[in-house]
C-alpha cells in the first residue's frame, strides 16, 4: 500500500511539474517575459542542473533588459560548472548591451578554453551558431581541430563557409569530406541540394558546383567523381548528361545497372521521354536480366503509347503481341500484358479482348500487389464501359486488400471519380474530401480539384444541370473521346455562359488542346479565364499552362517570362508556385545551362 501511495504522488508531481512547463513555455511564446522569467525561476529550483531552464531564464532577464540579474546568474554558473558555454553567455549579454569590447573578451576566453578543454567545442559552438555568431564558430571548430586532430568537423566547417558565403571554400572542403569518407555523403548531398535549390539567386552556387565537379573528374579517374558529377545533373534534372557520366561508370564498373535503371525512371518522371528511350534502349542492349528486360520494354511501349497517333496503332499492336509472346504469359510479364489490355481496351476500342487478357492474368499465382495492379486495371476497363457498379466492387476489393497502402489510395480516388462520373456528386464529394488529406501529393491534389468542382458549382446551382454536364465531359476525356468531349465541353460555354462552371470549362478545353497540340487553340482558352476570371482559382493554372507553351512548344521566351512572373507574385499559394520560379529563373538566365 505504501508502494503504491508513493506512485501515486511521483504521478502527481509529475502531472503538475509538466503543466508549470507547459505554462512557462506559453508565456514565452506569448511575449510575457515577466511571467515565463517567473515560471522558468521556479522550475529552476525544482530542477537547478536543467541547463534549458537556466538558459531561458536568463533569455527571459535579458528581454526584460535585467542584464545585471543575467550576468550573476551566468557568472553564478560558470564558477560552478566551468563549462566555455557560460563564457559565450556572458559575452553575449554584454554584446546586448552594446559593449562590444567587453563581448569580444568573452568571446576570445570561450575559444582558448577550447584549447585546453577541447570537448567544450560542442556547446560553444552551437551556442555561437545559434547566436549567429558564425565567425566564432567556425573559429571554434577550427581551434579544436588543431588541438584534438581525431576529431573531424569538416562538414560543420564546411555549412558554415556557406552560411558566410564563402562557397567556394564551402564546396571544396565537402567535397573532399565526401570522398574521404563516403559514408558523409548523403548528408552533404542533402546540404548541398538545399544550396541549390535556396531561396536566393543560386546561379554562382551551382555554377560553381558545377566547375569543381568536372575539374575533380578530370584530375581523379576515381567513378566516384562520375557518380556525384551525375548526382549534380539530376539535381538539375539535366538527365542527358547524368546519362553520359553512368555510362562513363558503366565501362569501369559493368557489375550493375541499377544506377542506370534509377537515372531512366528520374527521366520519365520528368517528363523528359527522349532521354528515357535512350536510357531504357541502352539497358535492353547491355542486360540479360530477365526482370529487367522485361520492365525496360515496359517503359518503352508505354513511352510509345503516350506519343503515339492513330496511325502508329497497329505497329504498336504487334510489337506488343511480340514481346508477350518471346517472354510469355506469366507474373514476370504482368507490367506488358496490363499495358497491351489497356491499349486494345482505351486506344483501339476492343474493350473484350482487354477485359479477357486481365481475366486471365489474374489465374495466374499473382502477389498480393500484382493482384491489385490487375484488378485496377479490370476496373478501368468496365468504367470505361460504364458499367460503374462492378467497376466500384473491384476499387473496393483494392482498398480492402491494401489498406492505408498508396495503392489504396488510388482505388479510393478512382471510385471516387466513378461517384462523380455518374453523377453521385454528394457521395464523390465525402470521398474527395477525405482524400485530400493523403500521403501522395499528387492524389491530395486532384482530390481537392474534384473538391473544389462539386462544392462551387452546387453553391452556383443547386440542380447540379452544368456540373452533370461538365461531369459528362470529362468522362469522354476519360474514355480517349476527345472530339466529343470538345463538343460537350463547347456547349456547356454557350448554355451555362457567365456562369460559375465556365472557367473550369474553359480550362479543360485548353487541355485538351494541348494533348492534340493545337496550341493556338489551347492558349485562347487560358487567354480567356485570364481575361475574364481573373479572381478565380483556376487563373494560376491558366498562366502557368501558358507560360509552359510558350517555353516549352512554341520556345518562345519573352511571352513565357511574364506569364510565369504573375504566378510567382500573385499565387505564392498555387501549386505551380515553384516550377514558374525555378522556369522564370532560367529564361531570366540564373542558370547556366
Amino acid at each position: 500500500m505504501k508502494n503504491i501511495l508513493i506512485c501515486i504522488v511521483l504521478l502527481c508531481s509529475g502531472f503538475a511539474f509538466s503543466q508549470n512547463e507547459q505554462l512557462a513555455q506559453y508565456y514565452y511564446d506569448k511575449g510575457d517575459f515577466e511571467k515565463a522569467k517567473i515560471s522558468y525561476e521556479e522550475l529552476l529550483k525544482s530542477a537547478p542542473s536543467n541547463t534549458q531552464y537556466f538558459l531561458r531564464t536568463v533569455d527571459c532577464y535579458q528581454q526584460l533588459q535585467q542584464f545585471a540579474n543575467a550576468e550573476k546568474a551566468i557568472q553564478d554558473r560558470y564558477n560552478r560548472y566551468k563549462q566555455g558555454v557560460f563564457l559565450v553567455e556572458l559575452g553575449y549579454n554584454f554584446q546586448l548591451q552594446k559593449n562590444d569590447s567587453k563581448a569580444k573578451n568573452y568571446y576570445e576566453q570561450a575559444i582558448e578554453k577550447i584549447k585546453t578543454s577541447p570537448n567544450d567545442v560542442y556547446g560553444i559552438a552551437t551556442s555561437f551558431e545559434k547566436k549567429v555568431l558564425l565567425e566564432y564558430a567556425l573559429k571554434s571548430y577550427q581551434t579544436a581541430m588543431q588541438v584534438q586532430p581525431n576529431f573531424n568537423f569538416n562538414f560543420q566547417i564546411g555549412m558554415l563557409y556557406g552560411q558566410l558565403g564563402k562557397t567556394d571554400l564551402m564546396i571544396d572542403l565537402l567535397l573532399t569530406e565526401s570522398f574521404a569518407n563516403p559514408q558523409n555523403t548523403n548528408l552533404i548531398q542533402t546540404q548541398l541540394s538545399r544550396f541549390m535549390n535556396g531561396e536566393t539567386d543560386n546561379t554562382a552556387f551551382k555554377d560553381a558546383m558545377r566547375k569543381a565537379l568536372i575539374l575533380r573528374t578530370q584530375k581523379d579517374q576515381d567513378v566516384f567523381w562520375n557518380h556525384y558529377l551525375s548526382w549534380f545533373y539530376v539535381q538539375q534534372k539535366e538527365f542527358g548528361k547524368a546519362f553520359i557520366q553512368e555510362k562513363a561508370i558503366y565501362k569501369r564498373e559493368p557489375e550493375s545497372l541499377m544506377s542506370i535503371v534509377n537515372l531512366s525512371q528520374f527521366a520519365m518522371n520528368e517528363d523528359d521521354d527522349e532521354t528515357a528511350v535512350e536510357i531504357l534502349n541502352f539497358i535492353l542492349q547491355n542486360t540479360k536480366d530477365l526482370n529487367l528486360l522485361i520492365q525496360s520494354n515496359a517503359y518503352l511501349m508505354q513511352i510509345k503509347i503516350d506519343n503515339a497517333q492513330e496511325k502508329d496503332y497497329p505497329a504498336i499492336n504487334q510489337e506488343l503481341q511480340q514481346l508477350l509472346a518471346t517472354y510469355e504469359i506469366n507474373p514476370f510479364t504482368l507490367s506488358l500484358q496490363i499495358i497491351q489490355a489497356h491499349f486494345l481496351a482505351f486506344n483501339l476500342k476492343k474493350t473484350e479482348e482487354g477485359k479477357a487478357i486481365i481475366k486471365k492474368a489474374l489465374e495466374l499465382n499473382l502477389n498480393e500487389y500484382q493482384k491489385a495492379d490487375a484488378k485496377m486495371e479490370l476496373a478501368d476497363i468496365l468504367l470505361l464501359e460504364e458499367k460503374y457498379n462492378q467497376a466500384l466492387i473491384y476499387y473496393s476489393q483494392i482498398q480492402l486488400d491494401l489498406k492505408n497502402d498508396v495503392m489504396a489510395h488510388e482505388a479510393s480516388l478512382k471510385a471516387a471519380k466513378t461517384s462523380y462520373y455518374k453523377g453521385d456528386f454528394e457521395w464523390a464529394n465525402k470521398q474527395f474530401k477525405e482524400l485530400k488529406a493523403a500521403n501522395t501529393q499528387l492524389i491530395a491534389n486532384d482530390a481537392l480539384e474534384y473538391f473544389l468542382l462539386i462544392n462551387d458549382n452546387t453553391a452556383a446551382d443547386s440542380t447540379q444541370v452544368a456540373l452533370k454536364q461538365f461531369a459528362k465531359g470529362d468522362f469522354l476525356i476519360y474514355q480517349n473521346k476527345k472530339p466529343e468531349a470538345i463538343a460537350q465541353f463547347q456547349n456547356i460555354l454557350k448554355t451555362f455562359k457567365g456562369q460559375e462552371i465556365e472557367a473550369v470549362t474553359l480550362l479543360r478545353l485548353g487541355k485538351i488542346y494541348e494533348s492534340q497540340k493545337d496550341f493556338a487553340s489551347a492558349l485562347s482558352q487560358y487567354q480567356q479565364i485570364i481575361d475574364n476570371h481573373s479572381d478565380g482559382i483556376y487563373v494560376d493554372e491558366a498562366l502557368f499552362f501558358s507560360a509552359e507553351i510558350y517555353n516549352d512548344e512554341l520556345k518562345d521566351a519573352e511571352k513565357a517570362k511574364p506569364l510565369y512572373e504573375k504566378v510567382i507574385f500573385n499565387h505564392q499559394d498555387s501549386i505551380y508556385f515553384v516550377d514558374a520560379r525555378k522556369k522564370y529563373r532560367e529564361l531570366r538566365g540564373d542558370k547556366n545551362l
